[in-house]
């Protein structure tokens, strides 16, 4: 870590934590309470807590716990993980005495939950704290430890480094942790990437673009702050010790294979819902509604909701009800619910069984549709329970909260709290969401969810047919076909089969739009893997879609019809592509897997619907919607939030493409909704083109003054590593806006251009030793194509930079016609040999980082010519020469000089005769320890055996017990790479 990352991320990091009330330690100030290097939990500090906590626990039955945390077992680190902290925060852990009423199974408590910043709970935060095994030493950033056990991770990086590379590295370094030194993540709950000006919060596996943003300090407010930087608002909204044990006991789920950690905006709904539960004596007022907008995680706020409703010892273990609309949304939620761990939730199967459910009182959960609350028509639904700790939570409660259900529903619970989850409230007279449920407990908009990451943008592009007739126009038509019946009665008939279907279902016209898109969806969409779906007007024109876009794909991809059926379907062509239940969700199953013919692949690349799938169905993989219906209102915001959850990293956007003209249904919608919860909601795709005409702007600034022919002082502008970073960043940008617009005629003024630069960039990647071959990954396939295909066509040889030890590489240096080109290649090639072999020889490697280091500053301040500096390079490439060919400025042997090497620069009480013969002796005790033994890397028994020989043999040559502890990690690990 460098002084400045110290100074401005990590220590100002652990300063707020101390002001918040915890106790920092350095790793070296706790090396004395730990039994070895290896130690990870505070043995001595966790066993106090454990006394502290619970006083009537024997010696006997503390040290099994102690035993218990330092080593739990189980096959991978997922299953141990999960297993711990369900003894932490789920079902706990019971251990066996007799405290009085006969030798029985007692619950330990590990912490203080009632009162989290109470004297029984010990908040450490600890830095550089050095953790040995047999693969090396690893020392993380930052640890907090509450009561002896290490729960939170946080590692930092320095915000000098390129703003997009800052928080990935810090995800990647405590993956390195987790490869090398799995251990530390048994107890582990919460990982924090950070460089001040960017933190997030993520959990074990989760990769850099799932960590979350943690915007709102709440339940304080961002005035009470004395910062505004995201790294303190993350450590006051998730760290400080009155919050840190609630977020991990409740805002903590496994999801399947997948360890979830809630939003701020999740966390944040929860608590004001519960503030209102708690506070309110009226069960009307205790309720409300929470908008988040669709695809940022409103099934997992309920289960967080549902999670702390459960345990909070005022609501005396709470019936919980969650009722949906749809059978598909009812499923979802509850295998949501399942997939999380909540205890058996209850899906309703009839009317007479909810009724059955809703009558067992405290601690159940049933899941149901609103429909099960439906009464004969010679009935009134019955009262079934007036207990007011009942929390009923109605997703997408826009729909159907407003009719004779939701009236039974009230009816059979008239003291139950009633919380309403949506994306899309209507606050229309007659059907106001808050009208019914109560006023807003939380807002989370589209352009919120947008500028957090959490769903991506969604563009619009308008591509509305011809719909002309020839020759007659349609009134026309009609009146002279209908020409002996009276005005009136040609209304009528007008009106009735005269309309929109009529209209969109014109067989000319869809065809035409089939074929359309097929074209865009084969070059826009497919070609970057992603999926579609086609929304017709009626179940027959679905089916009729279907038929056209699998004539016009012809076998590229495989698409499925999903409708309901029909009571008295005699439509042959409806009948062919009837689904059961069954296989509609088999189709779903394979549309959601990724594009192709591999394992775990599918070529089912779309699906056509007129009503079904247009809500609450989440396909990540989905990028476009093709829309011939009319939407309006909320079902016209639904719809098109099928195309904006996140995929992977290169999902940037999702896309409406509009057949019928629904964009004019927006300003529609901006009388019934609030117009900053959906403003953003679609963008035009030509309001890309100004960002697109910015990005190439940014881009193209490298090479101000420089003509296209002029590509060797090109590349060189990029040889400075600073330089060449940031155009990396300004070449993905205007790539990835190209991938947007591309293939529309609007972006083929920037195409020469990102030609060009890609050319460019593939030079200089060349040129300065980057060795990863024909690298545009970031950019989209139709893009990558493109650029692919010119740099082939002009010649250029896609192949690896020769080595600087090759003996072509002078040579090819001599190529070069400007000595600033030589100078360039020369010392990337030189940096790029000693970053590859400095595991090899870390001593003699780091010495010869310095020279080139010292020749390129003595450069920069004139102190050398352009030539005086190559020569510098040239002579430190014979010494990376000398050391390849084995030669030694030791006289030691290639394989004995690094030990030595190591030795010499920890050791300051020997001569460097006596270091000579320690490596001599510690090479062979090696070589011949570890060379009979195939595949010695992978035996965990036999290397921690190796560790304790080595560290013998060092304490035995007289060396004291802390250099022994650094060489004997640093000389195994060096083992490795000459064996």
């Amino acid at each position: 870590m460098s002084q400045y990352e110290y100074e401005t991320v990590e220590l100002p990091f652990i300063n707020r934590l101390v002001s918040y009330g915890y106790i920092h330690k350095t790793g070296s100030q706790l090396d004395a309470e730990r039994s070895t290097q290896a130690s990870i939990i505070l043995e001595s500090r966790f066993r106090s807590a454990l006394k502290r906590l619970n006083p009537w626990i024997s010696d006997g039955n503390a040290e099994k716990l102690v035993r218990q945390f330092a080593a739990p077992t189980g096959d991978s680190l997922w299953t141990i993980n999960k297993k711990v902290y369900n003894w932490l925060f789920g079902d706990g852990v019971t251990v066996e005495q007799d405290i009085g009423t006969g030798k029985k199974g007692q619950t330990v408590r590990f912490f203080d939950m009632e009162n989290p910043a109470s004297e029984f709970n010990e908040y450490l935060v600890v830095n550089q704290l050095s953790i040995s095994n047999p693969n090396g030493t690893i020392r993380p950033d930052i640890l907090i430890y509450i009561n002896g056990l290490p729960l939170v991770i946080i590692e930092c990086k320095s915000p000098k480094l390129q703003p997009e590379k800052q928080l990935p590295e810090c995800v990647h370094q405590m993956e390195r942790y987790v490869e090398t030194n799995e251990k530390l993540f048994y107890t582990n709950q919460l990982m924090i990437a950070t460089s001040k000006d960017r933190a997030r919060a993520g959990t074990l596996y989760a990769k850099a673009q799932h960590y979350g943003l943690w915007k709102d300090p709440y339940p304080l407010k961002l005035d009470e702050l004395d910062s505004k930087n995201p790294q303190d608002i993350l450590i006051a909204g998730i760290l400080r010790k009155e919050v840190l044990l609630d977020m991990l006991s409740n805002y903590i789920v496994y999801d399947g294979k997948v360890k979830k950690f809630a939003r701020y905006q999740q966390y944040r709904a929860v608590e004001k819902a519960i503030s209102r539960i708690l506070h309110n004596d009226k069960p009307k007022l205790r309720g409300g509604v929470v908008w988040h907008t669709q695809g940022s995680g409103k099934s997992l706020t309920m289960v967080y909701l549902a999670k702390k409703l459960r345990r909070m010892p005022e609501l005396e273990n709470p019936m919980i009800v969650i009722v949906t609309d749809r059978e598909d949304l009812d499923n979802q939620i509850t295998e949501t619910f399942t997939a999380c761990g909540f205890p058996n939730p209850n899906q309703a199967t009839s009317v007479k069984d909810l009724k059955l459910q809703l009558s067992k009182g405290q601690g159940t959960t049933v899941m149901t549709l609103i429909h099960k609350f439906q009464a004969r028509e010679d009935e009134t639904f019955p009262i079934i329970s007036e207990a007011e700790n009942i929390i009923v939570m109605t997703d997408e409660s826009h729909r159907s909260q407003y009719k004779g259900l939701a009236m039974n529903m009230r009816t059979a619970l008239p003291k139950a709290t009633f919380i309403g989850f949506t994306g899309t409230p209507i606050d229309k007279e007659k059907r106001s969401t808050t009208g019914k449920f109560g006023s807003y407990i939380d807002k989370y908009t589209i352009d919120q969810a947008v500028e957090d990451g959490a769903t991506v943008q969604i563009f619009y592009e308008s591509r509305l047919p011809n719909l002309q007739m020839q020759g007659e126009t349609l009134d026309e038509l009609f009146a002279r076909s209908f020409s002996e019946f009276d005005d009136d009665a040609k209304e009528r008939i007008k009106a009735k089969y005269v309309n929109k279907e009529l209209i969109l279902t014109a067989p000319n016209r869809m065809r035409d739009i089939a074929l359309d898109i097929v074209n865009h969806f084969e070059e826009k969409v497919l070609v970057n893997g992603y999926k579609a779906q086609v929304v017709a007007v009626s179940r027959r024109a679905a089916a009729r879609y279907k038929e056209l876009i699998d004539k016009f794909a012809n076998g590229a991809f495989e698409t499925a019809v999903i409708f309901s059926e029909g009571q008295n379907d005699t439509d042959e062509l409806l009948k062919k592509y009837k689904t059961s239940k069954d296989e509609e969700k088999e189709y779903i199953k394979r549309f959601k897997k990724p594009f192709g013919d591999g394992k775990d692949q599918d070529k089912l690349a779309m699906l056509i619907v007129c009503d079904k799938l247009l809500t609450g169905f989440d396909a990540p993989i989905e990028q476009v919607m093709y829309l011939d219906k009319p939407l309006r209102e909320h079902n016209l915001l639904q719809a098109i939030a099928r195309t904006n959850r996140k995929y992977d990293e290169h999902k940037s956007y999702g896309l409406i493409v509009d057949y019928f003209g629904v964009s004019k249904f927006l300003d529609q919608a901006l009388d019934i909704f609030s117009e900053n919860d959906v403003q953003g909601a679609l963008v035009s795709i030509d309001s890309e083109l100004p960002r697109l005409e910015q990005r190439h702007r940014a881009a193209m600034r490298f090479f101000d003054g420089l003509k296209k022919n002029q590509d060797e002082l090109a590349v060189l502008k990029l040889a400075p590593e600073d330089e060449r970073a940031k155009f990396d960043i300004a070449y993905k940008r205007f790539a990835e806006s190209m991938d947007r617009i591309l293939p529309d005629p609007k972006a083929q003024k920037f195409v020469a251009d990102l030609k060009w630069l890609s050319l460019i960039r593939q030079l200089a990647r060349s040129r300065f030793a980057v060795i990863d071959g024909m690298d545009i990954s970031e950019c989209g396939e139709k893009v990558r194509k493109m650029v692919h295909d010119y740099i082939t066509s002009k010649g250029i040889e896609v192949r690896k930079p020769i080595p600087i030890l090759d003996d072509q590489f002078k040579e090819e240096l001599d190529k070069q016609e400007l000595p600033e080109s030589k100078a360039a290649q020369m010392e990337h090639a030189v940096k790029h040999e000693i970053s590859v072999k400095m595991d090899e020889d870390e001593v003699f490697y780091q010495s010869l980082k310095e020279k080139v280091e010292a020749l390129i500053e003595q450069l920069r301040t004139e102190q050398l010519t352009i030539f005086e500096y190559i020569d510098g390079m040239l002579e430190i490439r014979e010494e990376l020469k000398a050391k390849a060919e084995g030669k030694t400025q030791s006289g030691l042997s290639a394989y004995q000089e690094p030990y030595y090497n190591k030795l010499l620069e920890v050791c300051e009480s020997k001569a460097e005769y006596q270091l000579q013969d320690i490596a001599k002796d510690i090479q062979h005790f090696i070589e011949d320890t570890v060379t009979p033994i195939p595949d010695w890397k992978k035996k965990i028994d036999f290397k921690k055996n190796l560790n304790g020989q080595l560290l013998l043999k060092l304490i035995d040559q007289d060396l004291p017990v802390t250099e022994a502890g650094i060489l004997t990690g640093y000389f195994v690990s060096l083992a490795e790479k000459q064996y």
